[in-house]
Formats: C-alpha cells, structure tokens, sequence
C-alpha cells in the first residue's frame, strides 16, 4: 500500500507541476497580452500626439500665413485707385503751370472743368457716388446734422435745407456723412 501511496503522491505532485507550470504559462501570456496592449497603447499615444503636433503647427503656419497676407493687401488695397488718379495729377500739375503763363481766364476755368470732371468720373467708376441731400428728408443713416434753422415753408420740415459739406457712398455703403443743416 505504501508503494500506492507512493505513487499517489507522486502522481499529485507531477499534476501539481504540470499546473504550476500551466500557471507560470497563463501568467507568461497575460504578462504578454498586458505589455503588448500597454505598448499599443503607447504607440497609439505617440501617434495621437504626433497628429495634435503636426496640426497645431499647420494652424500657426495659416494664422501667420493669413495675416502675412491681409498686411500686404491693405499696403496694396490704394494701388489701383492711386495709378488710376495720376493722369488727373498730371492734368492739375499741366492747368497749374498755364495758370502761371495765361492771361485768358476763360481758357483757364475750362482746363480746370476738365480736370474737375475726369477727377470724378474716375472716382465714380472706383464706385464714389455723391449723396443728394438737399430738399430730402433728414436721414440719421447718411446725414449728419450740423444745425437746425426755422423751415422756410411748412412742407420743409424735418428736410435737409443745406449741405455744408458733401457726402459720399462707396459701392452704396457709406463713406462720408453729409453734414446738413435741417429745417425745424
């Protein structure tokens, strides 16, 4: 019986072995499974930092990118309009020096009036077009008042009488106020 005993034992500790040593396996594997998740997690940790990195950079590229851009173009935004008024700066420059030489006045007036007028019309093809006030209603969206008088007739209440300085619109929105004098 002892020799049973014996191998009973032996048998228990050699399944004791084998389950120990299916433990030590199943532990191996976790210890694996943990420290590969753990580096993927690590990697996907990298690659997200990686990405916020690169996209903050580009951002900062735009932001300066863009206003790099909108400095320039408002350096540059009176380019046009300005090349476009020299030929009416050499005008006025060419009336002012026949004003030096002339004597006929009436020649004189006339250079001026054309100059006058290919000074607005260049204004009015950049979109410029002068506010007609007067005899309108007053208007606290285009005019500005500078005073207030009696109205001459009773219909020119609260109407613009007269202009003291001129307003203008710029692609109908507008540039300058008309400073008006309103009848009360």
């Amino acid at each position: 019986m002892s020799n049973n005993k014996d191998i009973a034992d032996e048998l228990e500790s050699v399944n004791e072995a084998r389950l120990h040593k299916k433990n030590e396996e199943m532990d191996d594997s976790a210890n694996e499974d943990e420290l590969s998740t753990e580096d993927e997690l690590k990697k996907q940790l990298e690659e997200a930092n990686d990405k916020y990195l690169r996209l903050y950079a580009e951002f900062d590229n735009f932001r300066r990118r863009t206003s790099k851009e909108r400095v320039e173009m408002l350096q540059s935004a009176g380019k046009e309009v300005i090349n476009d008024l020299l030929p009416v700066l050499d005008d006025l420059e060419r009336a002012l020096k026949a004003m030096e030489d002339s004597e006929d006045v009436s020649a004189l007036k006339e250079g001026v009036q054309l100059v006058a007028n290919k000074l607005i019309k260049t204004l009015q093809q950049k979109g410029l077009k002068a506010m007609e006030s007067i005899n309108q209603p007053f208007d606290a969206d285009f005019h500005e008042a500078v005073t207030n008088i009696p109205a001459p007739t009773e219909d020119m209440k609260g109407k613009v009488i007269d202009e003291v300085v001129k307003g203008y619109l710029l692609n109908d929105k507008v540039l300058r106020y008309a400073k008006v004098i309103v009848g009360s």
